[in-house]
This record gives C-alpha cells, structure tokens and sequence, in this order.
C-alpha cells in the first residue's frame, strides 16, 4: 500500500533513530518520477523568476514614486505662486471691469 512522503519520512526517520537502514524497496516509496522531479523543478524556477521580477517591479515603481515626491516638492512653491498670481490677475479684471462698467453709464449719462 503507497504511503504518503511525510508517513514515509516518519518510517525512514525511526528506522534511522533505531540505527536501522531502511532497505532499498522501503527508500523507493520516497522517491519521486523523475518527470514529477523535473515538473516540480520548473514550478519552482518559475516562482522564483516570479518573485525577482515582481522584487524589480516594486523597486522600480518605489523609485519612481520617489522620483515624484521629489518633483512635487520642488513644483509646490512654483503651484503656489502660480495660484496667487491666478488670484492677483482675476482681482485686477474684476477692478478694470468696474472701471469699464462706470465709464460706460459716463457715455449712457452723455448720450441722454
């Protein structure tokens, strides 16, 4: 009757406790196909590509989000200045508006 690895790992573990060696046909119930081997193998070149690649997609994106602090940083006191004289320039069109609207009831008066 097949084992399990780890009940075969047991047996082979008390066996060796016991200064027994367990005897080659016992042995074989751990091995492993070769095919399954080298499909397990494959499995675990692919996760470990996995993984470096997805390591070098976060170092990549942590550098560039980085990169984008910084940039921010030095763009925030430009963004502020920016926005007052945004501030400035609509406070002066709504004084010339003013201006234009007084001078314009001056040329209504004149015309009556």
């Amino acid at each position: 009757m097949p084992q399990t690895i780890t009940e075969t790992r047991a047996a082979v573990e008390t066996q060796s406790e016991a200064g027994t060696q367990p005897a080659l046909e016992e042995q074989g119930t751990l091995a492993v196909s070769a095919d399954d081997f080298s499909a397990l193998e494959e499995r675990v070149k692919r996760a470990v590509d996995l993984v470096k690649q997805e390591r070098k997609a976060r170092a990549e994106a942590e550098a560039r989000a980085k990169k984008a602090e910084e940039q921010l940083h030095v763009q925030l006191p430009a963004v502020a200045q920016l926005q007052s004289e945004v501030s400035a320039l609509r406070a002066e069109r709504d004084q010339v508006r003013q201006r234009v609207d007084r001078l314009l009831k001056q040329l209504d008066a004149l015309e009556l």
